[in-house]
């Protein structure tokens, strides 16, 4: 990891604040894609 200074918590601050809200737009796609593909799976079983 390169050296940076006086900045490093800002910095590892920054990744980790970026790397959760990834992971919470990944989580709540995902979740959508299940509500969707079962109201999805419903239609076609019910017609």
């Amino acid at each position: 990891m390169p050296d940076l200074g006086s900045y490093a918590a800002e910095v590892t601050a920054a990744y980790i604040g970026s790397i959760v809200l990834l992971l919470a737009i990944v989580g709540l796609s995902w979740r959508r894609y299940a509500r969707v593909r079962a109201a999805l799976d419903e239609v076609e079983k019910n017609g």
